[in-house]
Order: C-alpha cells, then structure tokens, then sequence
C-alpha cells in the first residue's frame, strides 16, 4: 500500500507539457522500452511516472529495494508496465545484466535514462580518497556504464535515444559538492567524444545531455554531509517533475543539450566571461546557501555505501522537504522547447544581463535602506541559543548579503 506522501505526489503526476506546454503531447504509438537509473526516488522516480503516462514498459534500476517498488506501483498504476532491478550502476556487469534482462521481458530498447548519482557535502581537505572514488563510480561511471550497455543495442539497430541527466554544475563547479561537480564535469566531456563519434559514424541513435537547475528531491535528506547544519539545494528550486518532463522531451527530440532553468544560463554565460568573479562570489555565498538554518542530526542514514530507501528503510517517492519552496515550471525549458539553439542562446545572454541589473538594483535599493545590526565576528552567531549561518541571520533582520 502507498504512503500518504506518494498518494499526494501523484496527484501532481499530471504532464507539466499539458499544464505549462513544454512542446505539447505525443502521439501514442506502440508502447516504447525505457530504462531509468536511479528509479527509486527522485528525478528517476518522476521520470517514471512521466514515462508511465505514456503507456511505456519500464526497467527500472536502482538500489533501494522499497523505493524500486514504490516505483514499479507508481507506473503500473498509471498504465504503463515495470520491471524493478535491483541495480548498483557503478557495477559494469550488474548493468549489463539489467539491460539483457528488460530487453528479455518487454523488447529492444527504445530510451536509456541515466539519471543515478550520489554526493558528499564537505570541504575537499576532509574528504577521503574512498569517498571520491564512490562518487565518480557512480555519477560518473554509471553514465558510462548505462550508456555502454544502451549503445551495445542500439547501434547495431541504428535507432534509439540516450538521455544523460546533467547539471548546471557541469559548467560550474560550487564549494562542498567537489566529487558531484567533477563527475558532472566528466559526463560532459564524455557526451563531448561521443557526440564527434556518432557523427563521424552517421549513426541515428541519439543523445542528449539535460542540464538540471537545484532539484527539490529526497537526495538533501540521506546526502553525506559534513556541514553543520542541513544540506539544501541552492534556489531556485523546481519540482522534480519538471525535470522529468524536460528528460521525456528531450527522449523524442533529438538536440545536444536541454537546459533546465533560467538560472542554467546565468552561470554558463557568466562562468564563460567571469570565471574569477565566480570564485569569489561562490566563496562568500557558497556555505550558506546549500544549508538551511536547521543543525544536521549527526546519525541519520546516508546513502552513498548502502540505499536509504533498501529493505525496511521505507519509500521516499519523488519529493524532498522543499515543497513549498519549489516552483513547478519553467520558463527556461519552455523556451528550449519552442525555439532554436540561437534564439535560446540570445534570451539567455539577454536574460543573464536583465538578472545582473535586477541583482544590482536590488543591492543599491536594500543597502539604501538598511540598518546597521552588529554581529560578532566569525562565521556563524548565536540567537535564541541556536546556531544560524550569518547569511540566514541576515535575511531574518531584513539584511542583504553577498
């Protein structure tokens, strides 16, 4: 029986395309195979459902065994077919095996998502080299694994499409997510090679890397952290159906890259142009804004060696914590989806430099009107005898800061 939680997130199921007109509906056709990593929760678990509405068979692969059938209810309710695999996508052969096995019930595959990842929140100089290494297997090797075992298919049928889940942070790298921004950096690189070679190849199988904005998603809950208070995504933030739908048009355009996120095109533009200004503004608000003002419970579960979501750990669904601030469009995607590569490119510049002045003028007009409130010095200060980051303090006396 569904919890509580994934009865309420299925009532939001309904297609962003239909609510908001993301490149509006497709055609139903013969039911299409699609494999999701990183299924079990999250952006994977949305793109299920996604998928799911379409009438697809879907391989679902992950490794938390609770969230896997939370996922296979999901789309089995909502008229597709499921197969959950218990997979780790830093194993090449588990992978593999997975691919052999949905091809074996439901037929050639038609969609690979590579969606699965892990992180660590923590300074570079406390992590450990095990912790690196975890990370890049999964978030970087399980891409390549996924796609490996996808283009093993396809290329022979000269047919298919690839989805590889990517960030804004493949463009720019953010303090405390070092091992997540490398992985993500490496996908990038790795698209970059392959695109050339299915090109030089004339091959129809296609690929797709779809830069996600901050996700509201269960990751921030079970993520490794050794930060002080608890791990947040960096606002904006976007439901994570908007993220699935943005991976369901992407499987049927074909286009190199899908930008999700108006703030995508801030930092690719301004990483571009002002990569020093970059280090120094991550460095003043870079700490504070992936945390809230709530201490970390030290012994929570994490997931990057074993599932939260495994046997007995419960079904986390698609959402995190951050419902009420997550927004459930975006007109970023929109445009992608009805206008070219160059007109997108020209309302990004155009939207970056409008976003830079509104900062600006935003700045000049709270600086006006502020009142000096003194603060001791250091990183953090005490109120009410608990502990806030200096940013979140400010904003609660009605401060600006950087």
């Amino acid at each position: 029986m569904q919890s509580h939680t994934n009865i309420l997130e299925n009532t939001r199921v309904q297609s962003p395309y239909r609510s908001h007109g993301y490149g509006g509906s497709y055609p139903s056709h013969t039911p299409e195979v699609v494999v999701i990593t990183g299924a079990s929760a999250g952006v994977g678990r949305a793109t299920a459902r996604a998928f799911a509405q379409r009438g697809a068979h879907v391989g679902l692969l992950a490794r938390g065994e609770d969230g896997l059938e939370g996922a296979r209810r999901d789309v089995e309710a909502l008229g597709g077919r499921a197969l959950a695999i218990p997979t780790d996508v830093a194993d090449a052969d588990a992978v593999e095996a997975a691919a052999a096995q949905v091809e074996a019930t439901f037929g050639p595959v038609d969609i690979w998502v590579n969606n699965a990842m892990t992180s660590v929140f923590s300074p570079v100089k406390e992590m450990t080299p095990a912790e690196f290494k975890r990370v890049t297997e999964v978030t970087y090797l399980g891409v390549v694994y996924g796609t490996l075992a996808a283009l093993r298919r396809m290329l022979p049928r000269d047919r298919g499409s690839i989805v590889q889940v990517g960030s804004a942070l493949a463009y720019r790298g953010i303090p405390l997510q070092a091992a997540y921004c490398g992985a993500k950096h490496a996908i990038q690189g790795f698209c970059d090679s392959l695109w050339a070679e299915l090109i030089h190849d004339e091959s129809q199988v296609q690929v797709t890397m779809v830069q996600m904005p901050a996700l509201n998603t269960p990751q921030f809950g079970w993520v490794k952290s050794r930060l002080p208070h608890q791990a947040q995504p960096v606002p904006p933030i976007y439901q994570p159906e908007v993220a699935a739908e943005a991976i369901v048009w992407a499987a049927h355009h074909p286009r190199r890259e899908l930008t999700v996120g108006g703030m995508n095109s801030v930092i690719l533009w301004g990483n571009k142009f002002f990569p020093g200004f970059g280090d120094w503004y991550l460095a003043q608000t870079g700490y504070d804004g992936q945390q809230t003002a709530a201490t970390r419970d030290p012994d929570r579960p994490y997931n990057l060696w074993e599932p939260v979501d495994g046997a007995g750990g419960g079904d986390h669904g698609a959402h995190g914590s951050f419902d009420r601030r997550a927004k459930d469009h975006s007109w970023q995607l929109w445009a992608n989806t009805h206008f070219n590569g160059l007109t997108v490119a020209t309302l990004g510049l155009l939207g970056s430099v409008a976003y830079a002045w509104w900062c600006d003028r935003q700045e000049h007009t709270t600086r006006r009107y502020e009142i000096p409130i003194a603060a001791p010095e250091g990183p953090y200060i005490a109120k009410n005898n608990t502990d806030y980051p200096r940013n979140a303090y400010n904003r609660e006396v009605g401060l600006h800061t950087l």
